[in-house]
């Protein structure tokens, strides 16, 4: 993504006033008065607390119209455009995304997989649509309303002179540098389902300090708490947690993170991570620091009535159990057993050595071990794989 197109120069004439406060002209409402306080105590967290379906949120949503020195000249489309479609027509949807501060990839007149994802986050996050109803196109009224001078508030102005806002009820994700928009994408949160499944958890990964990646069976709910939270930590390339790979995983609620994915699809999808498409993890990192707030929107409560919300902390599968390997040589053969509820014992097999005598074969030994290890205490929160 480094070929990201600079922002248009009617856009660069329009920014600086909209961080200056600018004229406020549009006031939309996602919802009704804020709730919540920050002088509540913050609530562990529960299916009930971050549920949520397509009703708008709570916090009110600032669209903000600018003045312009020329009169405002529009273009009409004849088409409705989506995805396979290409054209000048195209290019011009894609610089009006860029400048707005969504990531339709580059400004080539092609309307490809990016540029759909980046006007779905539109029409989720501006028009207001339902997250899991996006239709991804643009219509000749959409385009219209579309280029109206206006830019894309934070709904947070005294944080971190960068930070992020996460929106579960519109599933979107915003990040914002002094109150100006760089990057607002599609994304995928918890889906509030419980699980039990075999995770792999890379070393130096919560509930992993070892050298090797750890294999066990665990259990959890998806859920992606609200609340205020910091970027802790951030790592290149691919991580292992639960349902596999995190890439660029950038960390702020124990192993809850915002990471790239191959499937980032329109409804909650995740085990609690927040993904966002891998064409655009590298980027984020690039424009994120650790220390950087982010406000986790559920749409239930205002995220400082939570403060920084504890996950859903996974537990050991008390069910869960390895299958049976071999290994054979020409000497031994081993067989080894292990029924694994906690990081696994490592059983030694039995060996003889060869025969001495030339006309007796070699001598076989078989060892069959079962390991019951303690109930170990709750696992960290699994982070969402791809």
């Amino acid at each position: 993504m480094n070929d990201r197109p600079l922002l248009s120069p009617e856009a660069r004439k329009w920014l600086p006033a909209a961080a200056a406060g600018g004229l406020l002209a549009i006031v939309v409402l996602a919802g009704v008065a804020l709730g919540g306080g920050s002088d509540e105590a913050a609530p562990s967290v529960t299916a009930e607390s971050v549920a949520f379906d397509n009703s708008t949120p709570v916090s009110v949503k600032v669209i903000e119209t600018v003045e312009t020195s020329s009169p405002l000249s529009k273009t009409v489309l004849d088409r409705t455009l989506g995805k396979g479609m290409a054209g000048d027509d195209v290019a011009q949807v894609q610089q009006r995304l860029t400048d707005l501060g969504f990531w339709p990839g580059p400004i080539d007149g092609y309307f490809g997989d990016e540029t759909r994802r980046s006007v779905w986050a539109y029409e989720k996050l501006v028009l207001g649509v339902p997250f899991n109803e996006p239709t991804g196109q643009v219509t000749p009224d959409m385009w219209t309303g579309m280029q109206d001078p206006f830019v894309i508030q934070p709904r947070r102005t005294n944080s971190t002179p960068t930070h992020t806002e996460i929106y579960l009820p519109e599933q979107v994700i915003a990040v914002f540098e002094n109150n100006v928009p760089v990057m607002i994408s599609h994304m995928s949160s918890g889906d509030n389902e419980d699980w039990c499944e075999e995770v792999t958890i890379s070393p130096g990964e919560y509930n992993n300090p070892g050298d090797e990646p750890l294999v066990r069976g665990e259990c959890g709910k998806s859920i992606t708490p609200g609340g205020v939270f910091n970027y802790k930590r951030m790592v290149e390339g691919v991580r292992q947690g639960s349902l596999g790979g995190m890439w660029d995983p950038v960390y702020f609620n124990y192993g809850i993170a915002v990471h790239g994915a191959l499937n980032v699809p329109l409804q909650p999808a995740s085990h609690g991570c927040i993904r966002i498409p891998l064409t655009l993890s590298p980027s984020f990192q690039d424009l994120v620091s650790v220390g950087d707030q982010v406000f986790v929107f559920d749409g239930v409560k205002e995220p400082e009535a939570y403060g920084a919300q504890v996950p859903y902390f996974n537990r050991i599968d008390p069910d869960y159990s390895t299958t049976t390997s071999s290994t054979t040589s020409t000497t031994t053969t081993s067989t080894t057993t292990t029924t694994l509820v906690a990081p696994s014992t490592t059983v030694r097999p039995t060996t003889t050595p060869p025969a001495t005598t030339t006309t007796a074969p070699a001598t076989t030994t078989t060892s069959t071990t079962t390991t019951t290890a303690p109930q170990a205490a709750p696992a960290a929160p699994a982070p969402a794989g791809p």
